[in-house]
């Protein structure tokens, strides 16, 4: 390949870090707890595992599944499959060996590179999935895998000469059966959510440091915290695991400008002692981007306070989906998450696929692009279950306002209906978590034999308070002066540690599944 290639065509076939490895090649790319990597040394690292690939047999389009940590392999897989035209499947480390193992089946791969930190699942996923042949392992050893750097020794560094630009298929959280992959036959039209993502990143790659908090696995992550900055030039911090006092150490050691948060993390970070809040100096991080849950107004409103107007807060998912709204916008409208711009259809339906008033609360349906359409990958049934004609839904609901901002208010999934009237759990967690004595909390709907549901709060309670009828009263009284009686729970349960998937949204059909398990769900 040319090594004149300017950064639009280089893109265009899967070869950004090159551009950066030949213009700044001692600039650091990569820095985490298992090793650092500059962007000469990472472009490296990828040509010669897209060659060592090839060399196995790997053909345009084949797939590779990736179980793997935070850490510089993870993006060496990701930029070699961006360039030898192979399509990659991150795989949720948390799931157990038969859940891995279904993925890395059904995606098709090939080939399947685990991290040797996850052994257990890692043993059995390859067991099942026999037609993943050639099996790698990183940072240790596997029975019955191929050790990750002796595979790709052996092939040269230098850039490939036919780059040919690969993709991804990442899968659902499967909350409702089976995970799937979001699975496109061709490439959409750039996203909506681009431009004012770039514009408003204003990143200046020798100075600017970004900040990667949450799992690559997960879609968010991967996309925001890494790939976006690393295509700007950017060098990256990988977290190995999040928590908030870390997380201020680094934004203070690597004076950090740029990073990617989810809710539960403002939460956290909101609830550390004064005195460690002010050890560590975050003068310069002056992008913190957030999305993946609603953020309680009162918990972003805080943030601000702190860090100043630098939250930039997106609509998104998988599937696609674009909304954005800064600080000083949000500050306007608290509780939105941006304005529908002339360009993009959206609506805001009822259970009859007809438009709802502005003002009224409905699922939010996204125009599908003529091209690059997502499905669920083998799962016909569920990609229809998607669509309303040639608009899709990732299942929220929201509403309109009168200036055309849009207002989520929770999952239909995860509606409670008491009594024929629709509870929107989010209003209610956001209420609770209001509460000095409460950390996190997850509103659902229990048996009621005369109103179908009714409301119950799940309460994790911050440290040093203690679970009690005196504490849950108390906690009932808070909300019902915030709430509108019938959104106010009937009783609190408490939970030590609510379960969550790693992106830090809180499983909520995993707490709901707990009061119907002898009922029809």
């Amino acid at each position: 390949m040319r090594t004149t290639l300017d950064l639009a065509e280089a893109t265009a076939r899967g070869m950004t870090l090159a551009v950066y490895a030949r213009e700044a090649p001692d600039r650091l790319a990569l820095a985490s707890p298992s090793g650092d990597r500059s962007f000469d040394a990472l472009n490296a690292r990828c040509n010669q595992l897209a060659r060592a690939l090839r060399g196995a047999g790997l053909e345009r389009g084949d797939a590779v599944a990736l179980l793997c940590s935070n850490r510089p392999e993870f993006v060496e897989v990701l930029g070699a499959c961006q360039r030898a035209g192979l399509r990659i499947t991150p795989i949720n480390w948390h799931l157990t060996g038969e859940e891995v193992g279904y993925i890395v089946d059904d995606c098709e791969a090939r080939v399947f590179i685990a991290d040797a930190r996850f052994a257990e699942a890692a043993e059995e996923a390859a067991q099942r999935a026999p037609a993943a042949r050639t099996r790698l392992a990183v940072g240790g050893e596997l029975p019955g895998f191929e050790d990750y750097d002796a595979f790709l020794s052996a092939e040269p560094g230098h850039d490939l000469e036919d780059p040919q630009l690969g993709g991804s298929m990442l899968y659902t959280s499967g909350t409702t059966g089976r995970p799937k992959g979001v699975y496109r036959k061709k490439t959409p039209p750039r996203s909506a959510l681009t431009a004012p993502l770039i514009k408003s990143a204003a990143f200046q790659p020798d100075r600017d440091v970004a900040l990667c908090t949450g799992p690559l696995y997960h879609a968010a992550p991967l996309a925001l915290n890494l790939q976006l900055p690393l295509a700007a030039g950017v060098g990256v911090v990988l977290m190995d695991r999040w928590s908030p006092e870390e997380t201020l150490r680094l934004m203070d050691a690597h004076r950090v400008t740029h990073t990617h948060m989810v809710p539960t993390m403002f939460h956290r970070l909101l609830q550390l002692p004064d005195d460690v809040r002010v050890r560590y100096d975050t003068g310069s991080v002056r992008w913190v981007l957030h999305g993946a849950a609603p953020c309680p107004v009162h918990v972003k409103q805080s943030m601000i306070d702190w860090l100043g107007p630098v939250l930039y807060e997106y609509y998104a998912a998988t599937e696609g989906g674009s909304f954005f709204i800064d600080s000083h916008a949000w500050l306007r409208k608290p509780g939105s998450v941006g304005q529908k711009h002339p360009e993009q259809d959206v609506r805001v339906l009822d259970d009859d696929a007809k438009q709802v008033a502005q003002g009224t609360v409905g699922t939010v349906y996204f125009k599908a692009p003529e091209v690059g359409r997502f499905e669920y990958f083998k799962a016909p049934d569920k990609t229809r279950s998607a669509y309303q004609g040639d608009y899709f839904t990732m299942g929220d609901m929201g509403y309109f306002d009168e200036d055309g901002f849009l207002f989520l208010s929770g999952r239909s999934a995860e509606v409670i209906i008491s009594g024929g009237v629709n509870v929107y759990p989010a209003e209610v967690d956001a209420a609770l978590l209001m509460h000095d004595a409460v950390s996190d909390a997850c509103t659902v709907g229990v048996p009621n034999e005369e109103w179908g549901e009714e409301v119950k709060a799940v309460v994790q309670l911050a440290p040093g308070q203690e679970a009690g009828e005196v504490l849950a009263e108390a906690l009932l009284a808070h909300c019902r002066e915030r709430l509108a009686h019938f959104k106010c729970p009937r009783s609190i349960d408490f939970d030590q540690d609510l379960p969550r998937l790693d992106s830090g949204k809180i499983q909520r059909r995993k707490v709901r599944d707990r009061y119907w398990t002898d009922r029809k769900i």
